[in-house]
């Protein structure tokens, strides 16, 4: 053993020597900074969560070694702890301080997005969003994108806005490592919950070669399931077997949609309907009610579809029972909603979150805009005044207007609307003078219409007279004028215009004159008025005819365009309700949002993406003592 040993160093004295003198590298030794100890005291009592002496500790750290090797990371700590403290002001002064002492430090990355936290935390979320653009992919690590992607999509989130949210959660979850994708997959999954299948799977597609795909469309769609949102379950399973026919999760998915379909779509042929039956508009309930039935008496005889079942539920023109009256139509598995005519709102709130397609019947503005199972059918004030503006621009040739209109809501709605229509085509609102709701006497706002001013206190008869002692007709910078008022007011109004020698000019007006009030009171001055309406009872469509018939004949009364409107919508939906090709609501929403020149008795209707009716409607003018319909060949 002793000898087998100097042989060996012999034979490395010889190798050494052969090969001429090296030096061996030695490991260099560990400088030990005087500060080392300090900093890891803070640190023990930082990981035991003893924040009040771990704050000492840094202090006395950058207060002894401002310069230390270790100083941007006490100031890191310092941050993190005032964080958990709640204290995101000076959690926010200390990550600022530490950006502009240490910009170069890799410490400086983390405190731009620690700054994102504190702003979280506080509810400054449209910061964080803001914010967050300053932290870019080439310069940071892929941790601080991941926390930054996911801080923007809980900002997203906490707004309302659940697709963006969605959008940065799959863009971080691209940064992922395999700890870290379950925590991510949840925040996905709770996003979809209020996204809808569509939207989902364009998302989706974007991240093709980044993400599991078809992992996510099964995912979201059991997902969606066990919220019991199952029209998006079938929709995103249906995509999902689609796409991906030889995934091993087809068959379970194609029996949960069996399943789904069995227990929890809508019945076909099953409608529901709000109304408010009982309470202050009791008479616009019945009303709309007996219009409907009437619908479905005829559908029912007409057509060898199924029996349509209509369910209806009494409003009281109370939110709390319009709610409660939604969810019970969803227990009952309606496919769609018609109504209601008061508590818009909180119906159209209550119909999207069930998924179910409502066709409110209201002026309410920004109904539709509530979410897209959420539709209009009425007629508004800005179709109103499209089809009067382009039949006096493009038929009658008329190029400079004056609006006289009541200093109210409808009056003021009116009057913006009808100017911005006429700018529109290159035309001119040379005057618009408001008066008071409740004036009767129209001298002023008149005589300010006119361009030439009348002297009426030289003329005691309110005419200028020519040297032949005759009466003149006073000149107006016009060739119509704009009344958005009830005929009551304008027919008092339109009487005056004469009186001024406001003659000559053609007279508009809204819906509202579409009464026979007006020509009872100012019969011989409103001959050849115009105005825009959603139903015409002496139109000479024979669909109309049969209507008003049909109605006459069952009320013994005209009908009016509420009814008519009625009518229309009831009779879209039963169509819709009834077709064994539609499968789910989702697919009647999409029906109704796609639905082109459906022809209605209140004229010629299609829906836009935003969920509002779009109407091709009747232009009457007043001849004699009655109306008749005008052909609108703008």
């Amino acid at each position: 053993m002793k000898s087998g040993y100097i042989i060996l160093i012999v034979f490395i004295s010889f190798f050494l020597w052969a090969c001429g003198p090296i030096r061996i590298p030695l490991p260099e030794p560990v400088e030990f900074h005087p500060g080392d100890e300090l900093f890891s005291r803070a640190e023990k009592m930082f990981q035991q969560k003893d924040y009040g002496n771990a704050l000492k500790f840094y202090d006395k750290y950058l207060a002894r070694f401002p310069d230390g090797y270790l100083a941007a990371e006490a100031l890191m700590k310092k941050g993190l702890i005032h964080t958990a403290l709640g204290k995101n002001d000076e959690s926010h002064a200390i990550y600022n301080r530490l950006i502009a002492e240490y910009p170069s430090s890799p410490v400086a990355l983390n405190a731009r997005v620690e700054i994102l936290v504190t702003f979280f935390n506080q509810g400054n979320y449209n910061q964080v969003i803001r914010r967050a653009a300053d932290v870019k992919e080439e310069t940071f690590f892929k941790v601080h994108i991941l926390k930054t992607y996911s801080l923007v999509g809980d900002s997203y989130m906490a707004i309302g806005f659940p697709a963006k949210a969605l959008n940065y959660y799959l863009m971080a979850y691209t940064k992922t490592e395999k700890q870290e994708k379950e925590e991510i997959t949840l925040k996905i999954e709770s996003a979809a919950q209020a996204v809808d299948p569509a939207i989902i799977i364009s998302l989706l597609t974007r991240f093709k070669n980044e993400l599991p795909v078809e992992y996510f469309i099964y995912r979201m769609g059991l997902s969606k399931a066990e919220w019991k949102k199952y029209e998006d379950a079938v929709g995103l399973l249906s995509e999902f077997i689609k796409r991906f026919p030889g995934n091993e999760n087809v068959p379970p998915a194609k029996k949960l949609i069996q399943d789904i379909n069995e227990k929890f779509t809508f019945k076909h042929n099953t409608l529901g309907c709000l109304l408010p039956l009982s309470g202050p508009y009791t008479i616009y309930g019945n009303k709309i009610l007996k219009c409907i039935e009437m619908a479905l008496a005829q559908f029912n005889s007409q057509n060898n579809r199924s029996t349509i079942k209509l369910i209806v539920k009494d409003t009281e023109s109370d939110p709390e029972k319009a709610v409660q009256a939604v969810y019970e139509l969803s227990e009952e598995r309606v496919g769609a909603i018609i109504g209601p005519v008061t508590t818009h709102e909180v119906a159209a709130l209550g119909a999207q979150e069930k998924r179910i397609p409502i066709i409110t019947l209201g002026q309410k503005e920004n109904i539709a805009k509530m979410g897209d199972y959420v539709f209009r059918n009425f007629i508004t004030p800005k179709m109103q005044v499209e089809a009067i503006v382009s039949y006096a621009i493009e038929v009658l040739g008329i190029s400079r207007f004056a609006i006289l209109y009541p200093d109210d809501k409808y009056g003021t709605t009116f009057m913006g609307l009808f100017r911005d229509e006429v700018e529109a085509y290159q035309g001119e609102v040379v005057s618009a003078e408001p008066y008071t709701p409740d004036q009767t006497d129209f001298a002023e706002p008149i005589k300010k219409l006119r361009q030439a001013q009348i002297e009426l206190s030289e003329h005691p008869q309110g005419k200028i007279e020519n040297s032949d002692h005759k009466p003149a007709e006073a000149a107006v910078d016009f060739e119509a004028v704009f009344i958005p008022d009830g005929p009551t007011t304008s027919g008092l109004i339109i009487p005056q215009l004469a009186f001024y020698d406001v003659v000559g000019v053609h007279l508009f007006g809204t819906n509202l004159w579409h009464s026979d009030r007006l020509i009872q009171m100012a019969k011989p001055f409103v001959q050849g008025a115009i105005m825009a309406d959603g139903f015409f009872a002496g139109s000479h469509s024979k669909k109309v005819k049969d209507f008003v018939e049909m109605f006459e004949k069952t009320f013994h009364d005209k009908p009016e365009f509420l009814e008519a409107v009625a009518y229309d919508t009831a009779i879209m939906l039963f169509n819709l309700v009834s077709r064994n090709d539609i499968q789910s609501r989702s697919e009647i929403k999409n029906k109704i949002m796609n639905l082109q020149d459906f022809q209605g008795v209140t004229g010629i209707t299609s829906f836009d993406n935003s969920g509002n009716a779009h109407k091709e409607l009747y232009l009457l003018q007043i001849q004699g003592n009655k109306f008749i319909e005008l052909e609108n060949n703008s």
